[in-house]
């Protein structure tokens, strides 16, 4: 064998030594287009077991280290992970909440039971300032949901004026009087959440109506975002759009809502059990995400051509059986390498939509579900969903580039799935490709070719970890963290490279 054969050999082997070969991914830095909208990157933070109390919220007297409040650790956390848009109060949580009940001195608010999460006592001593002042603190646009299912539209009405007013008026001197002279910059607001189910149980046509009402007496300046669909009830999208495609100047977005259960509602299991079939299971369903906007943006093409209402997925995620010993109704789950994967695959289809997608926010914050923070006492944990976060910043107001890649296949059992999922993006004269490899047995070699040769220097950063079960736990040192990954300068336009096995990948290439 010659030595000029060689380093083509090396180029074809993956890390576990087999002989595979190289994946190729053309990328056009001239067809950049869309910007990804920073929101894609949003959060969603409910009064659900600990994510608010505990979680985000302490109060001022703890001896847990905090900011009026608001857990220091925590805040800084978020910071850094520069969260666009943060959702509240809910979540089946927001039609049950009366927002008079959560504003005034705390110790005169009254307590409510939270009928949907653990029948606990809520005693609202999380309310809108407070909501409003942890925004101001992380950097982060705040969303608010609207009580429609059993609230009332004065009462919504008067939350938006109470929040966004500066005229004298009833709401806006009860606002002084309670501390805040001047009103808050609060853009976006839900009209309700899941009216076909907690929200209300209701047919989508009478929604329809009911939003019409509310969004006329909602006033201002303001991004209204519609109560959507589940999953793929492509009836509740058609029924909406058809029945406000005359109003749409009062229909800002649309939500849709769509959790990622490797074996449905009826079978949880829990979240660092799995074995392959289960690591395989769950990112199928990831992926059903991009089928899911496809369809519904198909619908809303028929009614909006030209774009003007947005898709807002603002709930999604992995949902799993509660830890062992924690209360079923706080949905508290670990968070392993494998959800890893499935916020990049979800992240990356969110951009490779970018021209119907605006909004997107993970369920939730912290200590809920696909947590980006754990908390316990005064110790805090960050998953590997929160990596994959930090990573995916690069991609926040880019503009999207779309990535020509025909994946190999990973295959386990009944699972068939592209083993390569990626999105890419520029930001000024920087390209930032991400790419999962699916496949957690097999490195994956891939040759990028880009039709710019000015970009002469790169570098990469990897998440991953030896065993698909790994997770980040309290008072362990971390198992899945963000780390530099050795990439080769580009030559003539091409980069060889390979991906590792169950990993998410950055490489940004710049001149």
């Amino acid at each position: 064998m010659t030595h000029r054969f060689i380093p083509f050999l090396i180029a074809l082997l993956g890390l576990s030594g087999t002989l595979r070969a190289q994946t190729p991914i053309y990328l056009h830095p001239d067809e950049a287009g869309e910007i990804i909208a920073p929101e894609i990157y949003g959060h969603f933070a409910e009064h659900l077991g600990r994510c608010i109390y505990g979680g985000i919220f302490v109060g001022e007297d703890s001896d847990i280290p905090n900011v009026r409040g608001f857990r220091t650790d925590v805040v800084e956390a978020l910071r850094a992970l520069q969260v666009p848009v943060l959702r509240w109060p809910g979540g089946c949580f927001a039609d049950t909440y009366h927002w008079r009940d959560g504003i005034g001195p705390r110790e005169d608010r009254p307590a409510i039971v939270n009928i949907h999460w653990g029948g606990v006592t809520e005693d609202n001593s999380f309310g809108t300032h407070e909501f409003l002042d942890f925004c101001e603190l992380i950097g982060a646009d705040p969303y608010i949901n609207l009580n429609v299912g059993s609230g009332t539209v004065r009462e919504a009405s008067e939350w938006v004026e109470y929040v966004t007013a500066s005229h004298k008026s009833p709401m806006t001197d009860l606002r002084r009087q309670n501390g805040r002279e001047e009103p808050w910059d609060v853009k976006y607001w839900g009209i309700g959440n899941e009216n076909w189910g907690c929200g209300g149980n209701m047919r989508p046509e009478y929604y329809t109506d009911l939003y019409r009402q509310f969004a006329s007496y909602v006033r201002g300046p303001l991004y209204k975002i519609a109560g959507g669909p589940s999953s793929g009830d492509y009836n509740w999208m058609r029924v909406f759009m058809e029945g406000t495609q005359r109003q749409q100047w009062m229909v800002k977005g649309v939500s849709l809502h769509h959790y990622t259960l490797p074996y449905g509602w009826g079978k949880k299991v829990p979240a660092t059990e799995f074995d392959e079939a289960g690591w395989a299971r769950t990112l199928e369903q990831a992926l059903e995400m991009d089928h899911l906007v496809t369809q519904h943006s198909a619908i809303m093409d028929q009614y909006d051509p030209e774009g003007r209402v947005h898709l807002i997925v603002d709930e999604w995620g992995t949902w799993y059986e509660v830890e062992a010993g924690t209360e079923p109704g706080f949905l508290y789950q670990q968070n392993t390498l494998r959800d890893a994967l499935v916020a990049a695959v979800h992240l990356n289809i969110f951009n490779q939509h970018a021209e119907r997608v605006k909004m997107a926010n993970i369920a939730q914050m912290v200590n809920v579900l696909q947590a980006v923070v754990l908390t316990q006492e005064e110790e805090m944990v960050l998953t590997p969903t929160y990596y994959v976060f930090q990573m995916y910043q690069v991609h926040q107001g880019g503009r999207l580039l779309p990535v020509n890649l025909n994946s190999p296949r990973y295959t386990v059992g009944g699972e068939d799935l592209p083993a390569l999922h990626a999105s890419a993006s520029m930001q000024g004269d920087t390209l930032h490709l991400t790419i999962a490899n699916l496949d957690p047995n097999q490195a994956h070699p891939i040759d990028l070719r880009i039709s710019d040769e000015r970009f002469r220097q790169a570098h990469g950063r990897i998440i991953t970890a030896p065993d698909m079960q790994a997770y980040n736990d309290f008072g362990q040192a971390e198992q899945v963290r963000l780390e530099d990954f050795s990439v080769p300068k580009p030559r003539k336009g091409s980069l060889s490279v390979s991906l590792p096995a169950k990993s998410v990948v950055h490489i940004a290439l710049f001149p």
